[in-house]
């Protein structure tokens, strides 16, 4: 025993056996790494392979080392790429990592790993082995392929999706133009042109005219503009077509007509669902001889009528009074009157075309005074020129648009047309 202090021999033992701990340690953390290592010659032959990657092969050491090269050690596939590009850019390079590639089980199965190797140099530069290492890629395979499916998932409901809106356009565009009339009726010494814009092709909207015959001599037009949106806005607008053609037949005088519309509206609609529109209502009445149009209009709520005059010049026509229709049980409303010559046309539009956003920052409206002066530039046009025009105007304001936009003109030829309907 070192009684009287440290001899040279006490000293030596613990350091000895920590050693000896130590290397056992470094050498039981390769054998049972959580990757699998091995070191090859430089043709391939195995020399060392850790009891990890033996686990994941199904071999014994003996039946390994000394006996196969890394590349026995891997699928057909992966073989063919170990010759052809694995092995030469080690070569040049004298590392390569990340590489994936698949090694076989000793019972036919298949491992996806990543490969990772290294040339170990001698003193004098020569290369001696390839260190490799291997890790395990059934994990990161199995998420790659739950991340491909929940990819194709995701694009197909995406198409799915894609589809299903192009299906509800198509049903939503073909019942918006069920409540609008297919084309304009014929009127003599008449030319009219009518537009729909809407505003997004998901939404159904509540905007509507017409343009129809009350006798041989006379015919009635409306438009308007229904609350909210929606199926129930489309409702409300195919009754609202229905009852003013048929109040019109009755009785075409426009306040008459609008009257009829307030109550059917008020009664139908009271409680926690009310509805109610805008609506301008007139009834053209050609003169026998004079090329003249007598235009008697009413308003319930709604934007005022433009006139556009042959001259050059514009103005709105004044429609007094006028309540929305169908808020009240009774509703006042007064008409008015005026006439059309050669050159001349009246024009009928929805908000959406007054109230689009403007400016920069899409803060500001288009509003009435911009709008007249728009008109302005093109008085004494026929009305399907001035509907193109207003039609470029909507093109125009763009995503400013955020309502449906109708549009309804209707003038005297100038002399020297000859007087037609579109829409």
């Amino acid at each position: 025993m070192c009684r009287n202090g440290p001899e040279p021999d006490c000293e030596k033992a613990p350091a000895a056996a920590f050693a000896a701990l130590l290397e056992d340690s470094v050498e039981e953390l390769y054998e049972n790494a959580p990757c699998g290592y091995l070191s090859t010659l430089m043709d391939g032959t195995i020399a060392k392979i850790n009891a990890t990657l033996l686990g994941w092969l199904g071999l014994e050491a003996d039946a390994v080392v000394g006996r196969m090269r890394f590349a026995d050690l891997l699928t057909v596939g992966g073989k063919l790429y170990h010759e052809t590009h694995f092995a030469p850019l080690l070569r040049m390079r004298g590392e390569i990592s990340g590489i994936a590639l698949e090694i076989k089980q000793a019972g036919g199965g298949r491992i996806p790993v990543l490969v990772s190797s290294v040339v170990k140099n001698g003193g004098n530069g020569e290369p001696l082995l390839i260190r490799t290492t291997v890790f395990d890629a059934r994990d990161r395979r199995a998420y790659e392929r739950e991340l491909l499916r929940a990819r194709r998932a995701a694009e197909q409901a995406h198409e799915q999706a894609e589809a299903d809106r192009a299906r509800l356009q198509d049903a939503l565009a073909v019942l918006q133009q069920s409540l609008l009339p297919a084309t304009l009726p014929p009127v003599p010494g008449v030319e009219a042109a009518a537009h729909y814009r809407t505003a997004s092709p998901d939404r159904l909207g509540g905007d509507f005219y017409d343009l129809f015959a009350i006798d041989g001599r006379r015919f009635a037009f409306f438009l308007g503009d229904v609350c909210g949106k929606g199926p129930q806005a489309a409702a409300v607008t195919s009754l609202i077509r229905y009852t003013l053609r048929a109040a019109a037949l009755h009785d075409p005088d426009p306040v008459a007509a609008l009257t009829t519309l307030n109550h059917l509206l008020h009664e139908r609609y009271t409680g926690d669902d009310p509805r109610y529109c805008t609506a301008i209502f007139g009834t053209l009445e050609p003169g026998p001889t004079t090329g003249e149009v007598t235009v008697r209009i009413a308003s319930g709520g709604h934007p005022p009528a433009l006139v556009l005059r042959a001259d050059g010049t514009a103005g709105f026509l004044a429609t007094p009074g006028g309540l929305l229709v169908g808020v009240l049980p009774t509703a006042p409303f007064t008409a008015t009157a005026t006439t059309l010559g050669p050159g001349d046309t009246l024009v009928l539009y929805t908000d959406g075309l007054t109230e689009a956003r403007t400016g920069e920052d899409r803060t500001a409206l288009y509003g009435d005074e911009a709008l007249l002066a728009f008109a302005a530039g093109h008085a004494g046009k026929a009305p399907q020129a001035v509907i193109r025009a207003l039609e470029d105007l909507l093109d125009d304001l763009g995503d400013g648009l955020d309502d449906d936009t109708a549009l309804l003109a209707i003038g005297v030829p100038a002399p020297g047309t000859q007087s037609r309907t579109a829409t």
